[in-house]
């Protein structure tokens, strides 16, 4: 692919600190007072899922779940933009060039050649894939490319495409093509659905949108939730060794992750209540969409002033009590993040194997301001097994596999609302997050085992009623409500929402 860029400079395989130069260079960025490179992507600031294709040919037509996230193009005009895409950048003085992984378990992993318009995405994907071993570089086999330029906009009635901007995958010509948006999001969710497809569809592994990290004794733990529930802030505990924090994969030995790094929300980010990440902002790291303190070059992490979908992302090794090797064991516990914004369901609750089938496959949580255009307060909605967005099969796929995993491993799953108590938005609270990690902290080291239980009066999941470091009253949501009937008809309503949606969307064969 590299023969047809004639004109451009390449620079290849670049380390970090050059990229970082390269970007101030270009004044495309600054650096923070911890050396951060901070960076603005533009118009989009988070994805655009309405604007996502896949090629529709002999190998996806009959496999592909066609709905409003995979929205089907046709190869011509794939082929189409591909060509002015490349011709784009061979116009562009300079452009950098990365070889990189996907998945660290060597049985699944994907080789994968970035092209980019910037160097701080390049340096993007330096943080978030995995790189080649010294030398390898050499040998390197390219598998998927990715073809990313902002600065290139489509013509829908060219290329086909809804708008400006795309992120078209084509699983037959093992190729990504991103244009018209900076933010950096695209590409690893690109990557994740081709991973969605590949293990589920071809290798029979489960594919996750989770955190997962490991205790002591080599218990894993996962946490399933969309973004801005909560699963790198949770994850990332002290005691415990990070695995990954967004992407991973189940197969019968265990967990492996997908990425190198890691995409951390940053808005509101405090060095009390989330040490580790605030102290991964450093040289090497990419912050995208955040203000400085005037005056300053310190950076508000309160601000909104160009979105709530601030990031930042860096290496896992960032990361002090990170695993070097970044796979585990099969799980122990499982953890469902969802932020209900209804404020109806407890801030956790034990599911059974049906139950937990049951709301794998509902995905119930609130999309959090920033994360997609358009999003300015929750909303509630329903994620196909906590991705929806990123989900080229249909989501019984991928349920059935995970109910297979749960009876074969027997690991307890938790459901557990870090979103509002005390009323719905706009009337109750959110959940203090030094109470979630208690609950989480009681829930893997047994604490939980032995306390009593009671089933929830509507959801009927079980409610325990009692847990070290957490008000009682807390526990039991329509405790927290002032109005007690409000609370039940808020909750028969949701209630009524899951029945409906997975009548709905989820009782058609795949």
């Amino acid at each position: 692919m590299l023969e047809l860029l004639t004109n451009t400079k390449i620079h290849f395989q670049l380390p970090i600190q050059e990229l970082v130069e390269h970007t101030l260079r270009r004044k495309e960025g600054v650096l923070n007072d911890t050396g951060a490179l901070v960076v603005f992507t533009g118009e989009f600031t988070g994805r655009s899922p309405a604007d996502k294709f896949i090629v529709k040919d002999e190998l996806t037509a009959n496999a592909v779940d066609w709905n409003k996230f995979n929205n089907s193009i046709a190869r011509e005009h794939f082929l189409l933009l591909k060509k002015d895409l490349l011709n784009y950048l061979d116009q562009q003085k300079e452009v950098w060039v990365r070889d990189a992984y996907a998945c660290s378990n060597p049985a699944y992993r994907l080789n994968i050649r970035i092209v980019n318009e910037n160097p701080w995405c390049n340096l993007f994907c330096a943080n978030m894939f995995i790189a080649p071993a010294a030398g390898e570089p050499d040998q390197f086999e390219q598998g998927w490319l990715i073809i990313h330029a902002p600065g290139f906009k489509a013509d829908p009635l060219r290329h086909g495409t809804r708008r400006a901007n795309f992120t078209i995958i084509s699983f037959s010509n093992k190729t990504i093509l991103i244009g018209g948006t900076g933010y950096t999001g695209e590409i690893k969710k690109g990557i994740f659905a081709v991973l969605n497809f590949i293990l589920p569809y071809q290798r029979n592994v489960l594919s996750m949108h989770c955190s997962a990290n490991e205790g002591a004794k080599g218990d894993t733990a996962l946490f399933f939730g969309l973004s801005g529930t909560g699963k790198t802030t949770l994850s990332s505990d002290p005691s415990r060794k990070l695995i990954g924090d967004d992407e991973h994969g189940w197969n019968d030995r265990g967990i492996f992750n997908f990425e190198g790094g890691c995409y951390a929300k940053v808005i509101n980010l405090s060095s009390k209540d989330e040490p580790d990440i605030f102290q991964a902002i450093r040289s090497g790291a990419l912050v995208e969409n955040t203000t400085f303190t005037n005056g300053t070059n310190t950076i508000d992490f309160k601000s909104k002033a160009i979105s709530e979908n601030t990031r930042v992302s860096y290496p896992l090794d960032f990361i002090k009590n990170a695993k070097k090797t970044f796979v585990s064991r099969p799980p122990e516990n499982i953890f469902f993040l969802t932020c209900d914004a209804y404020g109806v369901f407890p801030p956790i609750s034990k599911l059974s194997i049906e139950q937990a089938a049951y709301y794998f496959i509902n995905g119930y949580t609130a999309k959090i301001a920033g994360t997609e255009e358009g999003i300015k307060e929750p909303q509630l909605t329903f994620s196909a097994c906590f991705g929806a967005p990123f989900l080229p099969l249909h989501p019984e796929f991928y349920a059935r596999l995970f109910k297979e995993k749960l009876a074969k491993h027997r690991p307890n799953v938790w459901l557990v609302n870090t979103g509002w108590t005390g009323g719905s938005y706009g009337v109750g609270s959110r959940i203090n997050i030094a109470y979630t990690r208690a609950m989480i902290s009681a829930a893997i080291n047994g604490r939980l085992d032995d306390v009593n239980y009671h089933p929830h009066p509507i959801f009927r999941i079980m409610v325990p009623q009692d847990c070290p470091g957490v008000p009682e009253e807390l526990l039991n949501p329509w405790n927290t409500w002032a109005d007690k009937r409000a609370y039940y008809a808020t909750a028969e309503m949701v209630a009524g929402k899951f029945r409906e949606n997975y009548e709905e969307a989820f009782q058609k064969q795949y």
